[in-house]
C-alpha cells in the first residue's frame, strides 16, 4: 500500500538533492540542442559495472523502500502504489531467471530502450540508468516494443501494464503501456538515452527514433514523452536511484536533477498554439446509466497529446484516443457533452460541438446480444446461450466466443458465429460430446468440438464484437479460481447489456449441476404459430405500467398465459385460467413480454413493471 510522506519525505527529498556534486552541471549554461551536447559531455564516459553487474546495482538502486517499504526489489511493471503487490521479490539471487510462464516466477533486466536497437553493444547493454528490474513475463511481453497509450488491450499485466495496439502517429505496431504512476520515470530514462548516446544514436534503428542526433525521437513519440515527464514529475524514489546508480557509475541522469533541462532541450520556444478543436462528436451506443462517445481528431503545430471530456461543463474523462464511454449516469437523462484537445505545452483547444444525449428508459431492450446461460457440467456438458433482445435482428457474422485459459494468458483465436439471430430468440452453442440426457446436440445452433466450447469454470468466456469485447463470464486475467464450476448460471431478467465486468452475484442466478432444461428453449415467438391471428385490440392489459399486479380483458374467454423477461427468461405462465387479475411473485422492475393465448391464437403485449 503506498506510503503517505510529508516533513519526513520532504527531508528526504533535499537530502537527496543535495547530493548532486558542486558544479556538476557548471558547463550546462546553453539551450536548446546545444545544452544537450553539454550535458553529453557531462555525462560521458561513465564507469560500466558490465552487464552482471546490474544485479549489485539494483541491490541499492531498485529496492521498495517508499510503497511496501519492505525492501524487496522494486519492480514498475508489478508495483501496485495504491494496493497490494500481486507478488514480490527478495534481493537476494534465488529469484533472478531463469525461466518464466506466468508472472510471479522471477525477474531479469528490462531494456527501456531495447537491446536490439544497439545490438547489444557496451556500455548501453548495462547502463543501469535506463535498465531496470522486471519480471520475467512482463519484459518477455513488453518485448521490444515502443511504449506509448494503449486504448484497447490485448494482454494487461497484474498492475495494470498494457500491450496493445498503437494510436501514436507514424506508427502501427504493437506498443506498451506503464501505469500513470511510472510513465515520468520511464520518460526520463529516454532523455537520458537520447543525450549519454548523442554520439551514436543517429545510427540506431528504434520506432521511437528519427535517426538524428538532435531530436532523437519523431515528433509524435517526443512530444508524448513531455507529456509523460509533464504529468509524472520527479520523485524521491527517482532520485535516490539516480544517487544510487552515480555511486557506481559516476554519471548521473540530468533530467532528475534537472527537470526543467527537458522543457530547455526540446521545445526552448515556449509553444503557445492551442490545438484545432475536435470535430464530429457523436454517441455510438448508450445505456440505462453509460453513453459512448466518439468525435474526430484534432490537428497541432506539434502534435496532440489528449482530449478532456466534459460532461455539463464539468471534466469528466481525460483520453488519449478518439472515443470514450461515460458511466455511472441516471436512466432517462439527458446530458450535455463536449470535447477539448490538449497538446504538450498544455495548450486547449476551444469546445467541440455539443452533443446532447439521453440516456435509455429502465427496462427497455438490451442495447447489443449478451450470454444469458452457461452450463458448466459434468464432463463435457459445457454449452453457452446468447440472446437477442434488441428489438431486430442482428447478423452473427461479426460476433466471435473467445475463451482465456486457467484465467491467464492471451484470448483464443476464436470461434466465429454465422447467421441471423431474430430478436426475441437465443443461439445455444454446445460441446459435441454433451450427453444427450442433458441436451440433445441437434437442437442447438451449434455443435463443435471447438477449444472456447471445452471450457472449465476457471476459463473466462469472452463475446466479441468486430474484435471487441462486449460481454465476458468469468473475469480476464482473473487466475486460476473457479468462478463457476459445476452448475448452471443465467442472466437475471434485470440484465439488459453486456458488460466486459464479470459479477456473478448481481448479474446472474445459479442451479444445479448439469441443470439444461432451459436451454435454448426460452424463445419468445413474435407472431402467432397458428395461421388465424387474433385482433391484437381484443387483448387489453392494464394498468400498464403495473407494480406487478395487473388485469386481463380477455373477453371472458379461457385463456393460458406466459410472461417472459426482456431476455427471455419465462418467469411465470399458466394454463386454461379465466382470472381477470394476476400478481406476478417477485416481481422485478423492468420490461416485460406477455404472450396470451385464446383458441389457439396467440398476441403478444409489451408490460411495463415500475
Amino acid at each position: 500500500m503506498k506510503k503517505i510522506y510529508s516533513t519526513l519525505l520532504l527531508l528526504v527529498v533535499t537530502a537527496a538533492i543535495a547530493q548532486i556534486p558542486s558544479g556538476y552541471y557548471a558547463t550546462s549554461t546553453g539551450t536548446g540542442y546545444t545544452l544537450k551536447t553539454q550535458l553529453y559531455n557531462i555525462i560521458k564516459g561513465h564507469t560500466d559495472p558490465g552487464y552482471a553487474g546490474l544485479y549489485t546495482t539494483y541491490q541499492t538502486s531498485d529496492r521498495d523502500y517508499y510503497y511496501e517499504n519492505d525492501g524487496t526489489i522494486l519492480d514498475m511493471y508489478s508495483e501496485k502504489p495504491t494496493g497490494t503487490d500481486p507478488y514480490s521479490y527478495g534481493a537476494g539471487t534465488t529469484q533472478r531467471c531463469g525461466t518464466y510462464s506466468v508472472e510471479g516466477d522471477c525477474y531479469n533486466r528490462e531494456h527501456i530502450i531495447p537491446q536490439s536497437t544497439f545490438n547489444s553493444a557496451a556500455p548501453m547493454v548495462s547502463d543501469a540508468h535506463f535498465i531496470t528490474p522486471t519480471d520475467g513475463k512482463v519484459n518477455g511481453q513488453r518485448s521490444n516494443y515502443p511504449h506509448g497509450p494503449v486504448t484497447s488491450p490485448t494482454w494487461t499485466s497484474l498492475n495494470g501494464s498494457k500491450l496493445g495496439a498503437s494510436t501514436i502517429s507514424g506508427y502501427t505496431g504493437p506498443i506498451f503501456e506503464p501505469i500513470n504512476d511510472f510513465k515520468g520515470d520511464i520518460a526520463r530514462m529516454y532523455f537520458y538515452f537520447a543525450t549519454r548516446y548523442e554520439n551514436t544514436v543517429a545510427g540506431y534503428s528504434y520506432a521511437m527514433f528519427n535517426n538524428s542526433s538532435n531530436q532523437v525521437f519523431t515528433t509524435a513519440f517526443l512530444n508524448l514523452l513531455i507529456s509523460w515527464h509533464n504529468q509524472d514529475p520527479v520523485s524521491a524514489r527517482e532520485i535516490a536511484r539516480n544517487n544510487a546508480i552515480y555511486a557506481i557509475q559516476k554519471n548521473r541522469n540530468p533530467y532528475i536533477d534537472h527537470p526543467e533541462y527537458v522543457q530547455a532541450v526540446w521545445n526552448p520556444t515556449a509553444d503557445t498554439q492551442a490545438p484545432t478543436a475536435p470535430a464530429n462528436l457523436v454517441s455510438t451506443t448508450k445505456t440505462t446509466n453509460s453513453i459512448s462517445l466518439s468525435w474526430s481528431g484534432s490537428t497541432d503545430n506539434t502534435a496532440v497529446t489528449g482530449y478532456n471530456v466534459y460532461m455539463n461543463s464539468a471534466l469528466k474523462a481525460t483520453v488519449t484516443g478518439l472515443s470514450t464511454t461515460i458511466t455511472g449516469l441516471t436512466a432517462s437523462t439527458t446530458y450535455d457533452f463536449t470535447v477539448k484537445a490538449k497538446d504538450a505545452a498544455g495548450n486547449i483547444s476551444v469546445s467541440s460541438n455539443t452533443l446532447n444525449v439521453t440516456t435509455t428508459a429502465s427496462g427497455s431492450t438490451a442495447t447489443d446480444l449478451l450470454f444469458s446461460e452457461y452450463i458448466e457440467g459434468s464432463s463435457n456438458n459445457k454449452a453457452l446461450e446468447i440472446s437477442n433482445a434488441t428489438g431486430a435482428a442482428i447478423n452473427l457474422s461479426i460476433y466471435s466466443i473467445k475463451k482465456q485459459t486457467n484465467g491467464s494468458g492471451s484470448w483464443s483465436t476464436r470461434l466465429s458465429l454465422s447467421g441471423t439471430l431474430n430478436t426475441g430468440n437465443k443461439f445455444t452453442i454446445v460441446n459435441s460430446l454433451m450427453a444427450s440426457s442433458c441436451y440433445p446436440t441437434s437442437s442447438a445452433n451449434l455443435s463443435t468440438s471447438a477449444t472456447e466450447i471445452a471450457f472449465n469454470g476457471n476459463d473466462p468466456i469472452g463475446l466479441f464484437k468486430n474484435g471487441v469485447l462486449i460481454d465476458i463470464i468469468g473475469t480476464f486475467n482473473g487466475g486460476t479460481a473457479n468462478f463457476s464450476v459445476d452448475e448452471t448460471i443465467r442472466r437475471k431478467a434485470t440484465v439488459t447489456a453486456p458488460t466486459t465486468t464479470f459479477n456473478k452475484t448481481t448479474q446472474w442466478d445459479s442451479y444445479a449441476s448439469d441443470t439444461c432444461n432451459n436451454l435454448g428453449s426460452r424463445k419468445i415467438e413474435k407472431t402467432p404459430k397458428t395461421s388465424e391471428a387474433l385482433d391484437i385490440n381484443d387483448i387489453a392489459i392494464y394498468p400498464n405500467p403495473s407494480n406487478g399486479t395487473f388485469s386481463v380483458n380477455n373477453s371472458n374467454k379461457m385463456y393460458s398465459i406466459e410472461i417472459y423477461s426482456i431476455i427471455g427468461q419465462k418467469i411465470y405462465s399458466e394454463e386454461n385460467s379465466n382470472k381477470s387479475e394476476i400478481t406476478l411473485p417477485n416481481s422485478v422492475k423492468g420490461t416485460y413480454l406477455v404472450r396470451v393465448t385464446i383458441d389457439s391464437n396467440s398476441v403478444i403485449k409489451k408490460l411495463i413493471i415500475n
